[in-house]
């Protein structure tokens, strides 16, 4: 039987400007729809992934947690490097976003390139899936989830292929093959 391999997003966060994007916390909305997937029950998973991030922390360590299993965390996991900027206005945000996927090649603003952030990702899962004999579980970010998912399916980097709004989507494919299909709700896992 062909191992799985899961990659979920973090559910919603609660912004502060004030406070590092990476230091950012899941909010109400973001935590209740993580106990709500935990209480319903999970896939059989051996081992949960996790960006350093704190929403994404705070995502894979109750579903660790809820499968008795380790939870391996990864810098390399992290959503692309948007330092730079910080905080953005939300209309201002989606616009620079648009530029990331629109010029994979060119650092927008001074974020690390969508070329760049997809081959870090890539790498981190591929070395990840060659440490373990059973199913994993990728808790991440929708940006660099997209860069993956775009590289899995062999696409080109487009944001057509992005997550809806609000995160907490979960795409997942056999290990050796293409995801059957794009991102769906977390609560479909």
């Amino acid at each position: 039987m062909a191992r799985r391999a899961y990659y979920l997003s973090h559910p919603q966060v609660r912004i502060d400007p004030d406070v590092a994007i990476e230091a950012w916390g899941l909010s109400d909305i973001g935590h209740a729809r993580v106990a709500a997937l935990v209480a319903r029950g999970l896939p059989d998973i051996g081992v949960v992934y996790s960006s350093l991030e704190v929403k994404a922390l705070e995502t894979a360590r109750p579903m660790a947690d809820a499968l008795c299993c380790p939870l391996v965390t990864c810098a390399d996991m992290g959503e692309n490097d948007r330092s730079t900027t910080g905080f953005l206005p939300p209309a201002e945000f989606e616009a620079t976003a648009d530029h990331f996927f629109e010029e994979p090649d060119v650092s927008v603003r001074g974020w690390e390139t969508a070329r760049a952030a997809q081959a870090r990702i890539v790498e981190a899962v591929q070395s990840a899936l060659l440490d373990i004999s059973g199913d994993a579980l990728f808790v991440g970010h929708g940006g660099v989830g997209t860069l993956l998912l775009c590289a899995l399916r062999g696409v080109e980097i487009d944001r057509r292929y992005d997550q809806g709004p609000g995160g907490g989507q979960v795409f997942d494919w056999k290990v050796g093959h293409k995801p059957d299909a794009g991102w769906r709700r977390m609560e479909d896992l």
